[in-house]
């Protein structure tokens, strides 16, 4: 009998679900190995490491392991944009040119921060601004972007989800008006990181947990997405690099770390006494801002997948469940104002206020993105109805 799920108010019948569906997917070789953590009410009712570190089965994977999280390092930059706002270093109306000057020339230098946080900008959804840079060094690929990157729609017209572009601007956008002009790494660390006692988390891949680190995998045939760094390290190298500043996608982190940021949003901005967040910001995050507008790169996976288009449902910096009936990681049964964040085939977290179940999970090798959604939609399905 799980008591720990008993105690959070979740069925351990249920939850024993949960368990299974996930050794599955790893017994059938969908991938190598996961973490997972669901609580409710701040009460952890599953908290477990499964599978393995390597292809061959040799080294199983523990908890707390350190994993690259992709895309959900965007919820760190956008916490950190907010936090930015409430401190009245600029507002969700100023435009990016404000701050970032180079940025200027045609429709671009109208783009809000409003607009980069909920995917509104009309900014190309590109993975690297300039095809085979190094983009470990924030200044580089914010120059990058600066020369060789300009909208193709009018920016507030459609919800195209942008991989790296708007979060690296809104990364530097806190780092120019940082009073203390502090680099962006430092600034994640000490208003976000050290206050939520998130001791495992780095800005890059901390030199102290490398030998936790998972290294990135690509289970799929096709040519996988660059990452290049400075120092070399291979086709991923930059989730390598100690100094490495991307703040759309460029966090190192644990699952239980992971946990503490989305308790964090669950609890209203606060956690063990560390406020990161004003209750109004946090309830502000959890408004739909694109209606029913398709995500325009996710919407296009959908279609090529014989799916309905997924709506963006764009919050400000996360998205929502919403309430159209379509493939989704979030779930089909999660309530309409779920809201979270995935990372390329391997990350997800979310949050049901509703319900109030907080639901982390990080894996090992990267999955097929279709393959991902449909892994997350049945795992989402599975805790949420854990619930009693």
């Amino acid at each position: 009998m799980n008591e720990a799920a008993e105690r959070a108010g979740m069925s351990p019948e249920r939850i024993e679900r949960v368990r299974a569906f996930i050794q599955g997917y790893i017994d059938a070789g969908r991938h190598y190995g996961a973490e997972i953590v669901v609580a409710r009410n701040g009460q952890v009712a599953l908290h477990e490491a499964f599978g393995h570190r390597d292809a061959q089965r040799e080294r199983a994977l523990e908890k707390g392991a350190v994993y690259s999280i992709f895309s959900v390092s965007k919820s760190f930059t956008s916490v950190l944009s907010l936090a930015a706002i409430e401190r009245g270093w600029f507002s969700l109306t100023t435009k990016v040119s404000e701050l970032i000057p180079e940025f200027r020339g045609g429709r671009r230098e109208n783009i809000t921060a409003y607009q980069l946080l909920t995917h509104q900008s009309g900014l190309p959804m590109t993975f690297t601004p300039v095809p085979g840079m190094y983009i470990d060094r924030l200044d580089e690929v914010i120059e990058a972007i600066c020369k060789s990157i300009h909208c193709e729609s009018e920016p507030g017209v459609e919800a195209s989800y942008s991989p790296t572009v708007n979060h690296c601007l809104l990364g530097e956008m806190v780092r120019r008006a940082d009073p203390k002009k502090r680099r962006f790494r430092d600034i994640a660390q000490e208003e976000l990181l050290t206050p939520l006692r998130m001791k495992d988390t780095s800005v890059g891949l901390r030199r102290d947990l490398r030998e936790r680190h998972i290294k990135p995998v690509w289970l799929f045939d096709k040519s996988p997405l660059k990452h290049l760094g400075h120092s070399n390290y291979g086709t991923d190298g930059a989730f390598e690099e100690e100094d490495a500043e991307m703040p759309w996608v460029g966090i190192s982190t644990t699952a239980g770390d992971l946990f503490r940021l989305a308790e964090m949003l669950r609890r209203g901005g606060e956690l063990d006494g560390a406020r990161v967040l004003s209750p109004v910001t946090t309830a502000q995050m959890q408004i739909n801002r694109t209606g029913e507008k398709i995500n325009q790169l996710h919407g296009k996976n959908a279609v090529q997948r014989g799916w309905d288009a997924m709506p963006a449902y764009s919050g400000l910096g996360v998205f929502l469940r919403g309430t159209a009936m379509c493939h989704h990681q979030f779930g089909t049964l999660t309530s309409p104002q779920t809201f979270g964040q995935h990372g390329q085939g391997s990350a997800l977290y979310w949050i049901d206020p509703l319900h109030q179940v907080t639901f982390v999970f990080l894996s090992h090798g990267v999955m097929v993105e279709g393959q991902s959604i449909e892994r997350f939609q049945r795992l989402s399905d599975l805790v949420i109805t854990s619930v009693v």
